[in-house]
């Protein structure tokens, strides 16, 4: 029974790096992104697309970092990372809401895959869900508990709502239809 035991305690910080691996790689791929959309394709950053941008930049160094120290063997940095990537799924749900509610229009996101931050809110969503299941698959279970997971959800809720709460409001509806592209997330223009 001991060795059995010994056997399951050894393997299971092996499944943590490679989910910390994923999510350093989802976090790349959501900086990279938001980084072509604003210096390859000439779109401009709004308020709330700069706090999503801030908080997956958070995450992607943080988990770098770890990857080259010893810490690459805990499960601390993705519970450290945790609240970034829950305050950047937060700010990208009310993002979206803002879209869907007519508020907002925004520009397409990479490869024209829905809008910039439906992409943004897809990328936080995988995001979290790794880093939650790379929290929860350390070498010593009891080192992240659900309590501390819970109470990391809770700081990146706080998070988001602080962001979104210090946001600039949004302008008002344009009296006319814009003369300039789709480049920034702005109110749309609606005939009376």
């Amino acid at each position: 029974m001991a060795a059995s035991t010994m056997r399951s305690t050894s393997t299971a910080g092996a499944p943590s790096g490679i989910w910390k691996v994923a999510g350093l790689v989802v976090a790349g791929a959501g900086t990279a992104g938001s980084l072509w959309l604003s210096l390859g394709l000439g779109l401009e950053a709004c308020p709330l697309c700069f706090y999503q941008r801030a908080f997956v930049m958070a995450v992607a160094g943080l988990l770098f970092v770890a990857l080259l120290t010893s810490a690459r063997t805990s499960v601390l940095p993705s519970l450290l990372a945790l609240p970034a990537a829950v305050a950047g799924l937060g700010v990208a749900v009310f993002h979206v809401s803002l879209e869907a509610s007519g508020k907002l229009e925004c520009p397409g996101g990479v490869f024209g895959w829905g809008t910039a931050p439906q992409q943004s809110l897809a990328m936080f969503v995988l995001l979290v869900i790794v880093l939650t299941v790379a929290a929860c698959r350390g070498r010593r279970v009891a080192a992240v508990s659900p309590a501390a997971i819970s109470a990391a959800a809770v700081v990146g809720l706080l998070f988001a709502v602080g962001a979104i709460a210090s946001a600039p409001p949004l302008p008002p509806p344009p009296a006319a239809p814009y003369d300039e592209p789709l480049t920034i997330c702005r109110p749309p223009y609606r005939a009376l």
